[in-house]
């Protein structure tokens, strides 16, 4: 499952990435985190950042550990996460158009288990569609408090 979802965000690029990496304050603007609890901290850069994620996916509590595995400052990070055989990949950009920034998150799902695949080709139109819904809210979300909250 690949999936790519964007928004253009009323602010500059720099803005929008200081936004995007305060990690220990996005439960506060993006409603679907619940709680975000920093577990390593690299000595200098993103890559190696890792945090676990509580958030409501399908009307239930979710937990995911992710980390940052590849990064350019100012411009994107890419993070990954595993669980019960499966691998979720997750990219966040942002890209200056004039006055504007254009955010986009590229997720995609890959499995390593027979049965995962099984059931992920049994339920892949309902989790995309919802995939789609829950990360098009997160960008929602992060634009609403971008705009609102000019840079400090």
């Amino acid at each position: 499952m690949k999936i790519s979802v964007n928004t253009t965000i009323d602010s500059s690029a720099e803005r929008v990435w200081q936004v995007i990496t305060d990690f220990e304050n996005c439960p506060n603007w993006i409603a679907g985190i619940l709680s975000l609890e920093v577990l390593e901290r690299p000595e200098s850069g993103w890559i190696g950042f890792k945090w676990r994620e509580k958030r409501e996916m399908f009307g239930k509590e979710a937990t995911e550990t992710m980390w940052i595995t590849d990064c350019v400052d100012g411009e994107y990070y890419q993070t990954r996460a595993e669980n019960h055989g499966a691998v979720y990949v997750s990219k966040l950009m942002v890209q200056q158009q004039g006055e504007q920034t254009l955010l986009t998150m590229e997720f995609s799902g890959t499995s390593e288990s027979f049965w995962v695949n099984l059931l992920s080709s049994v339920m892949s139109v309902f989790m995309k569609k919802s995939m789609i819904k829950m990360i098009a809210q997160d960008l929602a979300d992060i634009k609403a408090y971008v705009e609102a909250n000019a840079a400090k």
